[in-house]
C-alpha cells in the first residue's frame, strides 16, 4: 500500500530502519532504541492505571494504547516517580530504562516444568484481555504460587493447586502463557 510505503521510507530517512527493496526491514540501534521509549511509556501507563486508578489489567492496554503518544517526556517521567520506578507492568512486561534499554528476564513458560515442581508466576506471554479475564475467574495472578501435581500425557494439560484451589485443570495454552519461575 502507498500509505505502508511512505512509512517505511519515512523510517528509514529517520535512521530507524535499515531498508532495501525485496529484503528483510531490519531495524537500527537508533529504531530499537525508539521503539523501547515508546513500550515504556505503554508499560508505564499500564502500570499507573492499575496502581493509582484501580483498573484491572484487563482493562488498561487500550487507553494506555492512547496515552503513548502524548509528546511530554516529563509528564512520563512523573509516572514513573509516582510509581516508585518500577521495573515491571502489570503483566509482568519489563518495563524499559530512561534510554529504551529493555532488561529482559529469564521466565519459563508453566508447560516446561514437571508433576511436583513449586513454581511463582511472574510474567504472561500473549496477556490479551480474554486471558486476562480467564486468569481472574481462575484467580491466578503475579505472584501466584503455584504446585503442578500432575500431567496429562494426551493433551499435556496439568494439574495444580494452589493458594486454596485443588487440583485445577490447566490446558497446554494456558501453562504455555504462564511465565514462571522456581520457587
Amino acid at each position: 500500500m502507498p500509505s505502508a510505503n511512505h512509512m517505511i521510507k519515512k523510517l528509514a530517512d529517520e535512521g530507524w530502519i535499515r531498508y532495501e527493496k525485496y529484503k528483510p526491514i531490519r531495524m537500527t540501534e537508533t529504531g530499537v532504541r525508539k521503539a523501547g521509549l515508546i513500550i515504556r511509556k505503554h508499560r508505564l501507563t499500564e502500570m499507573y492505571l492499575v496502581e493509582k486508578m484501580g483498573l484491572g489489567w484487563e482493562e488498561v492496554h487500550d487507553i494506555a494504547e492512547q496515552i503513548e503518544h502524548v509528546k511530554s517526556d516529563r509528564f512520563f517521567e512523573r509516572m514513573d516517580e509516582v510509581l516508585g520506578n518500577p521495573s515491571h507492568d502489570p503483566h509482568g512486561s519489563p518495563i524499559p530504562d530512561k534510554e529504551g534499554v529493555i532488561e529482559h528476564d529469564d521466565y519459563v513458560p508453566l508447560s516446561e516444568f514437571t508433576s511436583g515442581s513449586m513454581v511463582e508466576v511472574k510474567a504472561l506471554n500473549h496477556a490479551t484481555d480474554d486471558f486476562l479475564l480467564y486468569l481472574n475467574e481462575l484467580s491466578i495472578s503475579l505472584g501466584t504460587q503455584i504446585k503442578i501435581m500432575g500431567q496429562q500425557s494426551f493433551d499435556a494439560s496439568m494439574t495444580v493447586s494452589y493458594g486454596r484451589k485443588k487440583n485445577i485443570n490447566l490446558s497446554k495454552k494456558v501453562c504455555d502463557r504462564l511465565m514462571v519461575e522456581t520457587i
